[in-house]
């Protein structure tokens, strides 16, 4: 039995170079099984992958260790179409199609690129589709550096909170959160649940970087902290467990479990609520009813006035016939555009506007209802 619908899965350089200065595509089969087990029970996934900069060495032959950022730029750029390669020829044989998403952390703090890449992604799991995503290496230097996403650690929890995932599975070549280091202590025990991520676990999970990948303990506790305070539960494990993915989306207790601090419903309308109004939606009574009783989309045919000037990616106040305001979301089109299509089946949109975002004007899982 499943427990979880929405995943998304991070593999740690160290797990699927199985701790070589290249890919190990047996380790990585292994891995992209049990991905394509998920897809064949219905569930969705997404892949947050490293080794492009491992991939890029091994292909270019180089054996010297370099750390400075140029060089393993150039590394990454090599090193991800291998990368996605290898990927795409795995998931062919179970018939699945993979996608490349190369993201960086401005994606995530600009609400236009924000609901682009949170649109895409959605789309991609609709379809059946495996997203594998990675930080844009070439153009963003900050994971390079350690500084911010830790060899993909808080990436993956980021892209948690952009899909509202229902888990995040971080696997790497370490079984969990220990009491202390095993690699030195023999008495350390693993910590099977944290609650609460405060000082004392902080401290436990100790330095960041490991020695091929740039994530230690350190990135994914507060890869952890991130998702949990967004109401996705997250477990950090070893990739190297039998069956471990299938084992964990069917809440087998396995590695560290770190629960949610709030639902992703309370989480996601806290953060939209928190966000600016730029304009009202006006729509009718039978639009009303498909957001309110049955979580539909927004629809132009829908829609009946537009108040204010505002833009794609905007948060836009949803009010009804009687100018009453109950749902807050992120519009897919302009005022300007919505005021053209207003009142018009969804397969008139293009030929309207000449362009098109998508049937809605506010999909579902960027609309809060009160």
């Amino acid at each position: 039995m499943t427990l979880y619908h929405r995943l998304v899965i991070k593999l740690g350089t160290n797990l699927i170079t199985a701790g070589k200065d290249s890919l190990d595509r047996r380790m990585m089969a292994r891995l992209v099984d049990q991905v394509a087990e998920l897809r064949r029970r219905g569930l969705e996934a997404i892949i947050v992958s490293s080794g492009a900069v491992a991939a890029g060495k091994h292909r270019l032959g180089m054996k010297k260790r370099r750390r400075d950022i140029p060089f393993r730029q150039m590394l990454a750029a090599v090193g991800q179409g291998r990368l996605m390669q290898v990927y795409d020829e795995l998931f062919a044989a179970y018939g699945i199609t993979v996608a490349q998403i190369l993201l960086t952390r401005p994606d995530f703090l600009n609400r236009l690129a924000y609901l682009n890449a949170r649109n895409t992604l959605l789309a991609l799991l609709e379809l059946g589709v495996v997203p594998v995503v990675n930080e844009n290496d070439v153009v963003f230097v900050e994971e390079l550096e350690g500084t911010v996403f830790g060899d993909n650690d808080n990436l993956s929890a980021m892209v948690a909170n952009l899909v509202d995932a229902d888990l995040l599975i971080i696997l790497s070549d370490v079984a969990g959160l220990f009491t202390s280091d095993p690699n030195r202590d023999a008495t350390a025990r693993l910590i099977p649940r944290v609650e609460k991520i405060d000082q004392p676990i902080q401290d436990l999970a100790g330095g960041r970087c490991g020695e091929r990948g740039m994530g230690g303990m350190a990135t994914k506790v507060e890869a952890a902290r991130l998702a949990t305070s967004s109401g996705t539960a997250v477990v950090v494990a070893s990739g190297q467990e039998p069956r471990v993915i299938l084992r964990l989306s069917e809440g087998e207790a396995l590695g560290t479990f770190f629960s949610p601090v709030t639902t992703r419903i309370e989480s996601r309308k806290r953060w939209m609520l928190s966000l600016p109004v730029k304009g009202r939606i006006a729509i009718d009574a039978g639009a009303k009813t498909a957001l309110q009783r049955r979580n539909k989309s927004l629809l132009p045919a829908g829609v009946v006035r537009v108040d204010g000037v505002f833009e794609r990616g905007d948060v836009v106040a949803i009010v009804d016939s009687e100018d009453s305001s109950f749902a807050t979301g992120i519009s897919n089109y302009s005022s300007t555009d919505i005021a053209q299509i207003k009142g018009c089946r969804s397969d008139r949109i293009e030929g309207i506007l000449c362009h098109e975002y998508g049937d809605e004007v506010v999909h579902r899982d960027n609309l809060v209802v009160s």
